[in-house]
């Protein structure tokens, strides 16, 4: 408990200077350098209601603000076309990107006109999982398509307030089951360690993922925001990270037989797309309200603020609203923790993708986690001990919840 305590704390502290943004630097987006995969991020920050957890940036739906949104975001796609970027997949994320079914089809067959997109992975909800909306997923080209279910728990799913909305939960594995097959992958996203979940919750959540035969399930840890931290108080109870290993352990155990691990919270039947393009990807755009993108060592982000959104790109101009040009630690340190998500890290690419002896500035790192048997080495590759691939949970849920936080900020800011 002590080595994870240690963890955390560090991992709040790098987390907190990565996302901060120093004022006036130039708030353009970078111009591709090379002709490197990259990833086209998609963010639609529609929901029919929203979830008391979730900190992503999402508003309550109205059909004339959404067809306005979804306008402006086919002409930013269309200004990174401008700027030359290519881009090998897209990821739309929400919010709920299956809000209006129709202007997420024109969206996708705009970037793929334009880009040489071979990968398309779209977010939805239970209660979108139609026969019309599959149907149309299908013609727009979606490889992979990822359903938020969280937990089939009916008494959590009350709680969280996702029961009236999306069924109980044997109404919503029934719509997975009639999903299977469809798409090339389908994802289910799950969450482990509410406050109020048993060890066999949990077991029974694994039970009908199993039984299923889902192709994917992500299993997230409860990220909870500072400004989400006293609703889900009020709603579950104070949320106990110390239970979160015993937890894990037992997804790892149970998907063990038949899946294997992807990242370390994304477990696979095959070699298929994952959730995490963070992994898969050195760079990606990020285009939407609020999206964050990560080119040529930048990070930035776009306004929070939907009206002022869609009116800066009314006006042919980017709604960057922020950006961070990382120094060559930083860059390091990013695809450190990525990477290493991804359970294994090759020193040697890192070095030449950097220019430097990654080793040698990472060494610290490295050290660190070796000693703490979190991590192997054989050659120059890094790789992940199953005690190893919790601690990088850890990590990650670190850097969501500060992502989280810099979301709350920036929201703070357009209330004033």
């Amino acid at each position: 408990m002590l080595i994870e305590k240690l963890i955390c704390g560090v991992a709040r502290k790098k987390n907190a200077d990565y996302l901060r943004f120093a004022p006036g630097e130039s708030y353009e987006v970078p111009k591709p350098r090379d002709a490197i995969p990259r990833l086209l991020y998609l963010h639609v920050p529609f929901c029919e209601e929203l979830c008391p957890y979730c900190s992503f940036n999402r508003v309550v739906f109205r059909e004339e603000i959404a067809r306005a949104y979804f306008k402006a975001l086919r002409k930013e796609i269309g200004m990174y076309g401008d700027l030359g970027y290519d881009f090998n997949a897209v990821y739309i994320g929400g919010g709920t990107p299956t809000v209006l079914i129709d202007e997420l089809s024109e969206t996708v067959n705009l970037a793929r006109g334009i880009f040489g997109i071979r990968e398309v992975s779209v977010e939805t909800n239970p209660n979108h999982l139609t026969e019309q909306n599959l149907a149309q997923l299908k013609d727009m080209g979606v490889n992979r398509l990822s359903v938020g279910v969280q937990t089939f728990d009916d008494g959590i799913l009350r709680a969280v307030e996702r029961f009236h909305k999306y069924g109980s939960g044997e109404e919503i594995a029934g719509r997975l089951k009639e999903t299977m097959g469809r798409f090339d992958t389908l994802n289910v996203d799950m969450i482990f360690n509410f406050p109020t979940q048993t060890m066999e919750m949990l077991e029974r959540d694994l039970d009908i993922l199993t039984s299923l035969a889902v192709d994917q399930a992500t299993f997230y840890p409860l990220m909870v925001s500072t400004s989400t931290e006293k609703l889900m108080d009020k709603k579950l109870g104070v949320v106990n990270y110390d239970r979160g290993r015993g937890l894990y352990m037992k997804i790892t155990e149970v998907l063990a037989d038949d899946y294997r691990p992807s990242t370390a919270w994304c477990f696979s039947r095959d070699d298929v797309m994952i959730d995490e393009y963070v992994v898969n990807y050195d760079e990606y755009a990020g285009l939407g309200s609020g999206s964050i993108g990560y080119l040529g060592g930048s990070v930035y982000s776009n306004t929070f603020d939907i009206p002022a959104y869609v009116d800066r790109l009314t006006k042919g101009e980017f709604p960057v609203a922020a950006r961070k040009d990382c120094g060559t630690r930083e860059r390091l340190l990013y695809d450190f923790l990525m990477k290493l998500f991804g359970i294994s890290l090759d020193l040697a690419e890192l070095s030449k993708k950097h220019g430097v002896n990654a080793y040698l500035y990472l060494l610290p790192e490295i050290t660190f986690f070796r000693l703490t048997g979190a991590l192997t080495r054989t050659g120059n590759t890094l790789s992940l001990t199953p005690k190893g691939q919790y601690y990088w949970v850890i990590m990650m849920r670190e850097f969501f919840i500060a992502v989280n936080n810099f979301r709350d900020y920036c929201r703070a800011l357009i209330a004033r």
